[in-house]
């Protein structure tokens, strides 16, 4: 790509991102953009980051880490020499492995699009191009090029469906990135249409009033795809799919129940539903768990619940989203809220000693988002069970004599 700026004679700067993954590898990556970014008398960019630290305080994979890092450091680069775009080299080959990572992890419409070939000062002038093509390219112009040895493990899910899934579907499609690209193209005019088309609508079905939103519990329930529907207007509230489709099972039950996302707050009422943004006083929120409940829903997440007999993999689970817990020591009902200051446990691993929630999260090296969120689960006399997500209490562990456990999973 900056081969075609510079015959071309587009004006540009070049950035490098740092990342210091692979030691000497990464100090070479960007003496080699240099010397490049010299050659053709480009303005070069280069920061070093410790996404390490970043993806751990942020609760991210290193990959999400450092793509969050370079797209907000690329845009103050942007704003700050008034460039008129960032552009990146993403090609054919990454937007297809774009869409069959979403499809893995579910998604919709706009997941199965691939990567945008533009999208406000973001373009990527490649997409149209396959890895093959390129290379080839590079070959013809006597271009050199260095490689991330990261790529070729398949510890990382992209490299796993670029090295086996993409080679099985070339055996069935050897033109599979130009199918793609005309595949995409449709999907995103659908898309464009859906989307034009759910405005239109959202227009006559929702109400703005003050510091909420008003949507009309009749006309939503008259039409067809009544969760495609309100997700369409909710998606925007941040709140899930799977939490759409339990509000409209609830639309014909007593009115009062209530959901919750990271940001904001919907009501079951009797005509609308209500959507507001979350305030303090919400944080109060307090949900039971009786003996029998096999589910329930907090704060835009949904929590199972099962009671089973003790196998000897119990105390083997090590899923942050998961925990076996000592049934024999449980008084029901549990409760589940947002942690509070004064809260203390004994967390599992410290030999009965007790700490401050605060404390921990300190240690741990929380974001503030992350803290303001935290959940706990706690016994029918008040003691903290599990700091959900972070750790379970010592008292509760699961230990050879106990009969059953309780397995609370969250997601």
């Amino acid at each position: 790509m900056l081969h075609l700026f510079h015959q071309a004679g587009f004006p540009a700067g070049i950035a490098h991102c740092n990342f210091g993954l692979r030691g000497e590898e990464s100090e070479g990556d960007e003496q080699f953009v240099r010397d490049l970014s010299s050659r053709c008398g480009f303005p070069f960019y280069s920061k070093r980051f410790d996404v390490k630290s970043f993806a751990k305080n942020t609760g991210i994979s290193t990959q999400m880490a450092a793509r969050e890092l370079r797209y907000e450091w690329f845009e103050e680069i942007r704003a700050a020499n008034n460039y008129i775009y960032i552009a990146t080299a993403h090609h054919a080959n990454d937007s297809l492995e774009t869409t069959l990572l979403n499809l893995t992890r579910g998604t919709g419409i706009l997941g199965l699009h691939g990567i945008s070939g533009i999208n406000n000062y973001l373009l990527r002038p490649l997409l149209l191009a396959t890895k093959e093509q390129i290379l080839a390219y590079a070959h013809e112009n006597k271009l050199q090029w260095r490689e991330d040895r990261s790529n070729d493990s398949d510890d990382y899910k992209r490299n796993l469906i670029r090295h086996k899934v993409v080679p099985v579907l070339k055996q069935l499609n050897p033109s599979l990135e130009k199918t793609f690209n005309q595949t995409s193209a449709k999907l995103r005019s659908a898309d464009r249409l859906l989307a034009k088309m759910l405005d239109d609508w959202s227009a006559d079905v929702v109400v703005k009033a003050d510091d909420q939103i008003l949507i009309s519990k009749e006309k939503l329930s008259a039409e067809r795809e009544p969760a495609y529907r309100l997700w369409h207007i909710l998606q925007d509230y941040d709140f899930a799919y799977a939490q759409v489709v339990k509000v409209i099972e609830g639309l014909n039950g007593h009115s009062g129940k209530f959901f919750q996302s990271a940001s904001h707050t919907l009501l079951i009422d009797r005509q609308n539903l209500i959507v507001k943004k979350t305030e303090a006083s919400d944080f109060d929120v307090e949900i039971q768990i009786e003996e029998n409940q096999q589910e329930v829903e907090f704060v835009g997440q949904f929590i199972s619940i099962l009671k089973k007999r003790r196998n000897a993999n119990d105390d083997l689970i090590k899923s942050r989203s998961s925990v076996s817990i000592n049934y024999d020591k449980l008084i029901f009902p549990l409760m589940i809220r947002r942690w509070r200051v004064g809260d203390m446990f004994q967390p599992l691993g410290m030999n009965g000693q007790r700490k401050k929630l605060s404390d921990l999260f300190i240690d741990l090296k929380m974001d503030q988002f992350a803290k303001k969120n935290a959940l706990v689960l706690l016994n029918g006399d008040g003691e903290v069970i599990w700091v959900v997500g972070v750790r379970l209490d010592e008292r509760y562990k699961v230990q050879e004599w106990t009969t059953f456990t309780l397995q609370v999973t969250v997601g």
